[in-house]
């Protein structure tokens, strides 16, 4: 059975929009991306929880469990339980978060996922995402990936942890694509989320800006490879005029099928 394809959706009619572009599974946001307030309760959680539609949730982005400065991460802790929390309400598949930066060091960040996840209950799993940019990232450049992974995978914790796979954010890392996936699969032991994204901007500035496919500046040959090698489901999260977001929930289905 080929591996579900889908697509980051608006949220507010999920199901009527994943139809409308062609989408297997969605990805959405539970509450303000840029805030800090508890996701509220949706009227369609139970219309969500029994659809055949995978959903897949993203955390907002201003959270950093690794950060130095206590009220960062505290909060950072308590929106990501919220956020868990919430995913479960819906029947989501994973709750996917970017891991942040430290400014004190990728080791002593990689500590404080250890203790995030020792303390964290979730009856969802946790996707890991590799980001775009930062000089004190913990998971942008592959090598910071690769410290990151041994120590949350090394953690006494009850939290199902997985690893998201975001092209554009390697490509504004500055990796390698030819064998991105090849090596991303030998830190991480696999790849449980894909997102494809095209990338407006050229390789290694940091950028972290989506592009339709094809109108960017990543291969499309080295796009496809990554599809193919992931073996994971692959959502686009590329602007969302519902035309050119079915266009490229199309691309990754037709480079799916042509493997």
């Amino acid at each position: 059975m080929p591996q579900p394809v889908g697509a980051h959706i608006w949220g507010v009619d999920p199901l009527r929009e994943a139809d409308e572009v062609g989408a297997d599974c969605i990805q959405l946001f539970l509450s303000d991306p840029q805030g800090w307030k508890k996701p509220p309760p949706r009227d369609d959680a139970d219309e969500l929880r029994s659809s055949d539609v995978g959903i897949y949730v993203h955390a907002p982005y201003l959270i950093n469990v690794c950060s130095p400065r206590t009220n960062v991460r505290y909060g950072s802790r308590k929106i990501l339980d919220q956020t868990c929390q919430a995913a479960a309400a819906v029947g989501a598949l994973a709750v996917v978060v970017h891991p942040g930066h430290s400014e004190d060091g990728l080791d002593e960040g990689v500590g404080r996922w250890v203790r995030t996840l020792e303390r964290m209950k979730s009856e969802v799993p946790v996707f890991l995402e590799n980001t775009a940019g930062g000089d004190h990232a913990v998971a942008r450049r592959f090598d910071a990936l690769a410290r990151l992974w041994e120590g949350v995978a090394a953690a006494d914790t009850q939290v199902e942890l997985g690893f998201c796979f975001d092209t554009c954010h390697a490509h504004a890392a500055g990796e390698d694509l030819s064998d991105a996936v090849e090596r991303v699969i030998a830190i991480t032991g696999g790849i449980d989320l894909l997102h494809v994204n095209d990338s407006r901007d050229p390789p290694g500035t940091g950028a972290d800006r989506h592009a339709n496919i094809g109108t960017g500046t990543i291969d499309l040959d080295q796009l496809r490879h990554m599809i193919r090698t992931a073996g994971a489901p692959s959502l686009v999260e590329t602007p969302r005029e519902p035309a050119a977001l079915k266009a490229d929930v199309d691309f990754v289905r037709a480079t799916l099928d042509a493997a």
